[in-house]
């Protein structure tokens, strides 16, 4: 029997109260697969849609990032979940850093799935949400019928990493506590004090934080890490085999996964086309997110 995983519970009254995030929280308590550890969700819409959005955040953020576009995809219809990845948002947190791995997010990533019985997912995925959710192709054969995809990248180790990327792995590295909420005050245009706070709510303290210290050192950078031989069978899918609609969204002011980087991501999926460029958008593009949203349902629908 597999030990259970030391880990914390962010209290609920953390989450009373947030700027733009009225949705019920819902649980699987514990995710099957031998962690013993609680993950939570959104799941907003008619659960017998035609489509589900699964809606996938990265580093350092949570559910709280597509609080602007889960209702535009419930207008149309549809069926909107949002997982918290282990470590983050309301999803409990393992206190070792050891314990995070690309399998260990990936596992976890699917046994939720599985767990669901999710089907006819259109994947949407910025950063962290797409190092894993582009690997879903080759792990859940069949799951994925469109794509919306933002500033993110598959961890094929091909080359160097960029130097925003090198600077940011660097300083999460050096900074254990680092402050979430002041991240995003710089990251996001227009960001109210409310809302960074909000991003910071699920971190009480360093001990919260394993999960958020480990994403940048866990990128599948070299060819020995985890994570890398599935990133490449799921780029070969993407560019060989990858038929359904596609839809891109690009943040023209991130410095570590902006245009240049999507560009080549682009050239990766058979039949992207041309992206919506936002100007004013840096890399947590869903905060832009009503606008991308609405974009992406109309490129859908004329496809």
């Amino acid at each position: 029997m597999t030990a259970a995983i030391a880990s914390v519970r962010t209290p609920d009254d953390q989450f009373e109260g947030l700027s733009g995030y009225d949705f019920e929280p819902h649980y699987i308590d514990p995710l099957p697969g031998g962690t013993g550890l609680r993950m939570h969700y959104l799941d907003e819409g008619p659960k017998d849609a035609e489509h589900t959005f699964l809606c996938l955040h990265g580093e350092p953020t949570w559910s709280y990032l597509y609080r602007k576009m889960i209702p535009v995809f419930v207008e149309s219809g549809a069926r909107v979940v949002a997982p918290d990845f282990f470590g983050f948002g309301r999803s409990d947190k393992p206190t070792e850093d050891d314990t995070y791995t690309f399998d260990f997010h990936l596992d976890s990533l699917a046994a939720f799935i599985e767990h669901l019985g999710l089907k006819n997912v259109t994947l949407v995925c910025q950063d962290w949400g797409g190092l894993l959710g582009l690997t879903l192709p080759i792990r859940v054969p069949g799951l994925v019928s469109r794509l919306v995809i933002m500033n993110t990248a598959l961890g094929v180790a091909l080359g160097p990493v960029t130097k925003g990327f090198a600077e940011w792995r660097d300083y999460v590295k050096n900074t254990p506590d680092f402050d979430v909420a002041k991240l995003m005050r710089r990251s996001v245009p227009g960001i109210t004090e409310a809302e960074a706070a909000a991003y910071e709510a699920p971190f009480v303290d360093a001990s919260y934080k394993a999960g958020v210290r480990t994403f940048p050192a866990i990128v599948p950078v070299t060819p020995e890490m985890g994570g890398v031989e599935i990133s490449r069978k799921a780029a070969s899918f993407w560019s060989t085999q990858w038929d359904g609609p596609t839809f891109m969204a690009v943040g023209e002011q991130d410095p570590v996964l902006g245009p240049k980087v999507m560009k080549m991501v682009r050239g990766m999926i058979r039949g992207c086309p041309d992206p919506l460029m936002l100007p004013h958008a840096g890399h947590f593009v869903q905060e832009c997110g009503d606008e991308v949203a609405r974009a992406a349902l109309a490129a859908f629908a004329a496809s």
